[in-house]
């Protein structure tokens, strides 16, 4: 697993941890029970701090992307369908929202976007 700590984007290192893992699991990268580098291995590698780290590996477990073992680590959980399925329609609505907003600030008319949409799922 290959993470990459951007210090010009402005997001928070452990939310840069916390999405580059999340997207792994959910394209497939990392599988179910598949040990993560511990929480100071990957602190030593990123050169960050445990408690980034640590941050980021909680949230993670939190909202059911890993599960941890005492003394042993963290693993990626078994993939939740309805998880999965709410982060997609998360990404979807966000997605929707940008073409809403695309559309207002050319004129386009709710009709059009719709028709759009219909045309594109019939591809």
């Amino acid at each position: 697993m290959n993470l990459f700590i951007d210090n010009k984007s402005g997001a928070p290192i452990y939310d840069q941890i916390y999405t580059q893992i999340k997207n792994e699991i959910l394209n497939g990268n990392l599988q179910p029970d598949e040990a993560l580098p511990s929480i100071r291995a990957l602190a030593r590698d990123l050169r960050i701090s445990v408690i980034t780290t640590k941050r980021a590996y909680d949230e993670l477990e939190k909202e059911g992307f890993l599960y941890a073992i005492p003394a042993k680590g963290f693993f990626v959980a078994a993939k939740n369908t309805e998880l999965l399925r709410e982060e997609n329609l998360k990404q979807i609505e966000s997605h929707l929202t940008e073409a809403v907003r695309l559309a207002a600030s050319c004129g386009l008319a709710k009709n059009d976007l719709v028709e759009m949409l219909e045309l594109l799922w019939e591809e």
